[in-house]
């Protein structure tokens, strides 16, 4: 049931063997073949444009109502590939081991590697689609650090890499809706797949303007819809972010991979007040060369600037000398609210820590009188070396959204960051051929579980859902398409869309009728409050029983109580989130679930029974080298199956960063 196709061979060469081996569909073929894309982020918008350049009928659907406002864009720092423009190192291996290390040895080797392997052609193609990627003097492409390595490897587009990398991607997209290649549906919100014959055959769409429920047909259709962070409230993701296709997938026969493993973000805005709806990213580029602090003395009430250099604590850099400030997400969230729970945080709410470029000493005093005010080693603050003008234009974006949200500035005071809900790990199981447990459903992007273990390196999302979408699906999907060619369009009046339409309308009838006097946002709240709490930074037995109790009786409370306004038949914002809610409640419940059985600490979860006496994360490689997959058996009942995880090249230790 859990045949993760992994080519035989050695693992540098299974890659090219497989692509050298797996069967092909001639472009005449091509033609007759139609393929649904759900989601128009990185991974969707690339993925509808190769494979429209290659001839398949495509149908593309995103939700918002442009597919360049997919939440991709909001990536900031860069993208990863193991080019070694620096000549400091790098190599494929080198990237395939930090992926693999960083991911704290739960991610499956042959993906892994395969993913390093085409990182290096993602640059070549962005480059040539016109991505403005930052260059040095001498116009070479232009590297910086991010966390987990000791290299630079990750390319940049100033601080909005993300949105530059997808209008790459969209135009792509764009010039083959242009040749009648690609379909687009734009306003559209998949609610249901359509499985015929143990296949998946196509998919329910709602027009989220008209609030009309659409029959589409595929012979294969390929899940890009990104993570569910959401389930937690508050996080760094768009509020429409949510995870009901891969939710939908998932109750129809889709296993899904690591729901436990999430990760917090360790530099972003704090929060101000229970009015938020979301928080916002500081990139982790700003690590590169931003230092971490906080002040050496607990309770402290001056201001940043009047705290000497002596009295500050640099804790990533004491803590961990070899990587700094550069430790990976999961290790500098966990320090930084170690250092807030010990009473070491800053602000109004003592829930933050400063990240600091002390733009205000080296303007105001300038290089030699900056070490009379405090800078004792003037060689290494970032605007000696780099000067202000340099930092503006590879930061300068981030410093101004920084000071449109807090109305501090940057430039003269150090930001206040603490770690938020950002990405996910987990998500639906995949084969190496990104298919999942169901046949002809694909799964691309954060949207799978499949590369990055327990904790995923900044700067590698954008280079998995190029990764998938570009050099990945066109080779895999037509192994499986070869044997579908024969296979006529399915007519949409089929019993199984019928009975999927039927399924869909039936709920969204029952959430409309409800009307009782609680709002989804309320619920949604309450849900992200327990999910933060009890399953957040921190894990322990007592905490996640009682949130899976927790979470059932909300559940219980939403389908009794909740009030959805307005009508099925007209553009009802409150009744889509209404959809997303529900599925994040039974979504939050498995995430709770999988953290319960996984007692050991890895990566972004930290079981707090299961640590180091310096409290570092503790893995137990003897009962947990595994990827948890959880099968839905109907009427909530869930199964729990194993991939085991054989390391034969890379050597699993606890991970060390000092």
């Amino acid at each position: 049931m859990l045949d993760a196709k992994i080519p035989a061979g050695k693992l540098e060469e299974k890659w090219n063997n497989y692509k050298g081996h797996c069967k092909l569909v001639n472009p005449a073929n091509k033609r007759k073949l139609e393929i649904i894309v759900v989601g128009t982020g990185l991974a969707g918008a690339s993925a509808a444009a190769a494979l429209g350049e290659l001839g398949y009928k495509v149908k593309a659907f995103c939700f918002q109502d442009s597919a360049r406002r997919a939440h991709s864009i909001a990536a900031q720092g860069g993208i990863n590939a193991a080019k070694n423009y620096q000549n400091d190192g790098d190599s494929v291996f080198r990237l395939f081991y930090d992926t693999i290390k960083g991911g704290d040895y739960r991610a499956r080797e042959a993906n892994v590697h395969r993913l390093a392997e085409v990182s290096v052609n993602i640059i070549d193609q962005c480059v040539a689609q016109g991505v403005p990627f930052a260059r040095e003097y001498g116009g070479l492409l232009n590297n910086r650090s991010f966390g987990g390595t000791q290299v630079k490897r990750t390319f940049y587009a100033a601080g909005q890499t993300g949105q530059q990398l997808l209008i790459g991607a969209y135009q792509a997209m764009e010039r083959q809706v242009a040749l009648g290649n690609v379909e687009m549906f734009s306003r559209h919100e998949m609610l249901d797949v359509v499985m015929i014959d143990g296949k998946a055959r196509g998919i329910i769409a709602r027009d989220l303007v008209s609030g009309k429920l659409e029959r589409y047909f595929g012979h294969a259709v390929v899940l890009c819809s990104g993570g569910y962070g959401n389930v937690f409230y508050l996080s760094t993701n768009a509020m429409g972010s949510n995870a009901t296709a891969v939710w939908k997938a998932h109750k129809k026969g889709a296993f899904f991979g690591n729901p436990c493993m999430t990760q917090i973000h360790p530099t972003c805005i704090p929060v101000s007040g229970d009015h938020q709806s979301k928080l916002t990213l500081m990139s982790e580029s700003l690590r590169n060369d931003g230092r971490i602090w906080v002040p050496k003395q607990k309770e402290e009430t001056r201001r940043a600037n009047d705290i000497p250099e002596e009295e500050r604590d640099y804790y990533l850099e004491r803590r961990y000398p070899a990587f700094g400030n550069l430790v990976p997400r999961d290790v500098a969230s966990r320090a930084a609210k170690e250092r807030c729970d010990a009473g070491y945080g800053v602000g109004t709410t003592k829930q933050a820590v400063y990240l600091d470029f002390k733009y205000n000493l080296i303007n105001k005093y300038g290089r030699t009188e900056a070490s009379k005010q405090g800078i004792h080693n003037p060689d290494q603050e970032t605007l000696i070396r780099l000067g202000k003008e340099v930092v503006k234009e590879e930061y300068g974006n981030l410093f101004d959204m920084y000071e449109k949200i807090t109305g501090e500035n940057p430039y003269e005071v150090p930001m206040r960051i603490y770690p938020a809900v950002h990405y996910t790990m987990g998500g639906l199981w995949v084969d190496y051929e990104l298919m999942t447990s169901v046949k002809g459903l694909y799964c691309l992007g954060e949207a799978n579980f499949s590369d990055h273990g327990a904790n995923r390196l900044g700067a590698s999302a954008l280079m998995q859902g190029l990764a998938d979408g570009y050099f990945v699906i066109p080779y895999t999907i037509g192994n499986y398409l070869a044997d579908e060619i024969a296979v006529k369009p399915i007519p949409t009046t089929h019993e199984a869309f019928e009975a999927a339409e039927a399924h869909v309308s039936e709920r969204i009838n029952t959430l409309l009728n409800i009307q009782g006097t609680e709002s989804v946002e309320s619920f949604h709240k309450r849900l992200g409050k327990i999910m933060w709490e009890k399953c957040g930074m921190a894990r322990n037995e007592k905490g996640l029983k009682e949130a899976i109790v927790e979470i059932k009786a909300l559940r219980e409370e939403f389908w009794k109580n909740v009030r959805v306004p307005g009508e099925i038949n007209e553009m009802n914002p409150e009744l889509d989130k209404a959809n997303r809610v529900a599925d994040f409640l039974e979504l939050g419940e498995l995430m709770c679930m999988d953290a319960l059985d996984r007692r050991e600490s890895c990566g972004g979860h930290f079981r707090e029974e299961s640590q180091t006496e310096e409290g570092e994360a503790l893995r137990h490689d003897d009962e947990f080298m595994y990827v948890s997959v959880w099968n839905y058996k109907g009427d909530e009942r869930m199964e729990m199956l194993k991939e085991p995880l054989n390391y034969e090249v890379i050597q699993p230790t606890q991970r060390n960063y000092k």
